[in-house]
């Protein structure tokens, strides 16, 4: 998690400056895809929801823009953090004009994950406590030399 936090923050466009006129480089879909780590299926994916901006050259082929290289590292590290598609697509465009600490459908929707992620940590944990009571039962069976079944409700 910390790793993610710091390739997301560390994230640099880089513009191509071309004497006092900035040029941004543009590139297919096969090279945004080694630039993210994203799949082309995956961002094939995101230009379909709206969350990245295309357009196209007379054969048809996609062209992306620089600036699309950190829009979609922004999208990877949100669904790192196990929001949907639908929620980054709500608060995508306040977080790359702004700080997240300005962007006031952000902190309900950390606070709703938060306690998703605690209840599925309690279930795991019960989870967990489940099976290491199967594996007492079992271990204690065999030294028992009794046979192992499930035992009674």
């Amino acid at each position: 998690m910390t790793l993610t936090l710091v390739l997301w923050f560390t994230i640099k466009t880089s513009l191509q400056v071309c004497g006092n006129q900035k040029e941004v480089k543009s590139m297919r879909i096969s090279e945004l895809s080694k630039l993210t780590g994203a799949s082309i299926r995956s961002l094939r994916y995101y230009e379909a929801k709206g969350l990245i901006a295309t357009q196209r050259e007379e054969n048809g082929y996609r062209v992306y823009n620089q600036m699309v290289v950190e829009r979609v590292k922004t999208i990877q590290f949100y669904l790192s953090l196990g929001f949907t598609t639908e929620q980054i697509e709500s608060f995508l465009n306040c977080v790359m004009k702004n700080q997240e600490s300005q962007c006031d459908d952000l902190l309900p929707l950390y606070t709703e994950k938060l306690q998703e992620i605690e209840k599925q940590m309690e279930m795991l944990q019960l989870l967990q406590l489940n099976l290491k009571d199967r594996i007492s039962y079992i271990e204690e069976q065999r030294r028992q030399g009794l046979p192992v079944g499930l035992p009674s409700i």
